[in-house]
C-alpha cells in the first residue's frame, strides 16, 4: 500500500497486477489507477468486494464507478476489456498459435504501463499490450518470451490493416 500511496502523492501512474489472487490484497485495488486481473482473479476480487451485477462487465463498471479507477480484465485469446466508469473498451488479442502462455499477463502489464507513460490513450495502450501479450505466447519461458518493441509495433500495424 505504501508504494501505491507514494505513486499517488508523486502524481505517478500506478498499475496493479492482481496475479496471483490474494484476499488480503483486496483493499489495494481501489488505490491503483489501473488494476489488471485475469478473468478468474477478477471474479474472485469481485466476490471479495461484493460488487453488484449479473455479469463481469457490470461488476467491472461497478468497481470503476465506485472507486474512480480503471479495471482491466485480460481474456487470453479473446483480448482484454476495460471499464473506466465512463466507457467500456474492448481490444482483441493478436492471433497466434501459443507455445507457452507463461509470462503473457506480465508482458501485458509491462507494455500497458510503458504505453500509458508514453502518453498513449487507454485504448491504444491496451491494444499494444494485448498484442505484446499474444506475442509472448510464441516462445517458452517468461522473460525470454517478452517481445521486442519493434515486433509489437509491426504486429499492431498489421492488425490495423485487417
Amino acid at each position: 500500500s505504501e508504494a501505491l500511496e507514494r505513486a499517488r502523492g508523486g502524481h505517478a501512474i500506478s498499475v496493479l497486477n492482481t496475479a496471483p489472487f490474494k484476499g488480503e490484497a483486496t483493499p489495494l485495488l481501489a488505490m491503483a489507477d489501473y488494476v489488471v486481473a485475469n478473468e478468474t482473479e477478477f471474479d474472485l476480487y469481485a466476490r471479495a468486494l461484493s460488487l453488484d451485477g449479473g455479469d463481469r462487465i457490470t461488476r467491472m463498471q461497478a468497481f470503476a464507478s465506485s472507486t474512480g479507477r480503471t479495471m482491466i480484465v485480460t481474456l487470453g485469446k479473446d483480448g482484454a476489456v476495460a471499464a473506466t466508469g465512463e466507457e467500456i473498451i474492448e481490444v482483441a488479442a493478436h492471433p497466434v498459435k501459443p507455445v507457452d502462455t507463461v509470462g503473457a499477463g506480465d508482458t501485458f502489464c509491462g507494455y500497458l504501463a510503458a504505453s500509458l507513460i508514453a502518453g498513449l490513450s487507454l485504448s491504444d495502450a491496451m491494444r499494444r499490450a494485448a498484442v505484446a501479450g499474444s506475442l509472448a505466447c510464441l516462445k517458452h519461458g517468461a522473460q525470454t518470451a517478452i517481445p521486442a518493441a519493434k515486433d509489437v509495433e509491426l504486429a499492431v500495424v498489421e492488425g490495423q490493416r485487417k
